[in-house]
């Protein structure tokens, strides 16, 4: 059977579609599976290269040019005994737009479908979903652009009305920590708002708390299994995308030094989350843990990292499964989910 590896991306979370699409190459069973690679650039051009049937001894063999690889449209990668796996983060690749053209092509892919990606992918419509089934929210305020520059008081006194300083400003559609700030004042707020607004139409204003963050890795269809909690340790109030995915700087405590109550109550909202989204496949939910033990589920991730370093590969090694045991399982999953979704159709 061939993977195809759809990696790289147009959003500003690229450089880590890299970095865990070279890992992947490492760990994939090549005596089962050949991998096709499939780059999209920034600027959104889809390029096929070579096919790899043994472990790549460098990262470069992800920098597709003229040379080692030809431009193809979106519909090009449709291919039979195939599967793709599309490792892809922030918009156009874990918001549900090429789970769509997965589904159009009648290909199975590995992940959540269109409406866990898109769902998932945008922190106000978490919220609002996950509040109705009774998973824990930090309170929060949503902003629209056009609201924003028509009125801007309104939009301040509403979050100074309903939430304390500090705050942290958050594009709806993004992750990895791209685009998020931290506001202590109205002048920091109104700063955080703008740059937000130059990643997404849409941001997110939420209370910001003192907690410790903690993560827990889910993995299934409609059988689902959860990882023990892992905790990112801080040494600074905040980490930005430099310090969690391309320096390396952040510590994982893995399993999290937590009572037994609240990890299993991590995992009961981990659970509760994906399947009220309709989650398939694999993805990470990040939970705020007040001194208190209050937990706030903070997002769900669809395609979390898979650095060597990323939370959501270590937190299943920590149970006994290895990466690429992982990747097999994840494999057989968008398998599964493909065949069952035909046989629907089929009927």
């Amino acid at each position: 059977m061939k993977i195809i590896l759809i990696y790289g991306g147009k959003s500003a979370e690229h450089k880590v579609s890299l970095l865990s699409a070279f890992s992947i190459l490492q760990a994939v069973y090549y005596e089962y599976y050949q991998v096709q690679l499939v780059q999209i650039t920034q600027a959104g051009i889809w390029r096929k290269g070579p096919v790899l049937t043994d472990i790549p001894k460098d990262k470069t063999i992800l920098d597709l040019t003229e040379a080692n690889s030809q431009v193809i449209t979106p519909a090009d990668i449709k291919e039979e005994n195939s599967i793709v796996m599309p490792i892809l983060h922030g918009p156009n690749g874990e918001d549900g737009t090429v789970q769509g053209l997965f589904e159009m092509l009648d290909m199975p892919y590995v992940g959540c479908g269109v409406l866990a990606s898109a769902c998932g992918m945008d922190k106000i419509m978490t919220k609002h979903i996950l509040q109705q089934v009774g998973v824990p929210q930090v309170p929060y305020v949503s902003v629209v652009k056009t609201k924003w520059k028509e009125q801007p008081q309104e939009i301040f006194e509403k979050c100074e009305g309903t939430l304390l300083y500090p705050m942290f400003v958050k594009p709806a559609n993004l992750g990895s920590s791209v685009g998020i700030s931290k506001a202590e004042n109205r002048e920091e707020l109104q700063c955080a708002i703008e740059e937000a607004f130059g990643f997404d139409r849409r941001v997110l204003v939420e209370q910001g708390i003192e907690a410790r963050e903690i993560e827990v890795a889910v993995l299934g269809n409609e059988e689902v299994r959860t990882t023990v909690p892992g905790e990112i340790v801080k040494t600074v109030s905040f980490y930005d995308y430099d310090a969690k995915y391309l320096n390396n700087d952040v510590d994982l405590q893995i399993p999290a030094d937590i009572p037994e109550e609240i990890q299993q109550k991590a995992r009961e909202y981990a659970e509760k989350a994906y399947l009220t989204l309709d989650g398939s496949g694999l993805s990470r939910c990040d939970f705020f843990l007040t001194s208190n033990n209050e937990l706030f589920l903070n997002e769900i991730n669809t395609m979390p990292g898979f650095t060597p370093f990323s939370m959501y590969p270590l937190l299943w090694q920590e149970m006994g499964l290895q990466y690429g045991d992982l990747l097999e399982e994840l494999i057989q999953l968008g398998l599964m989910r493909y065949k069952q979704r035909k046989s629907l159709r089929m009927q």
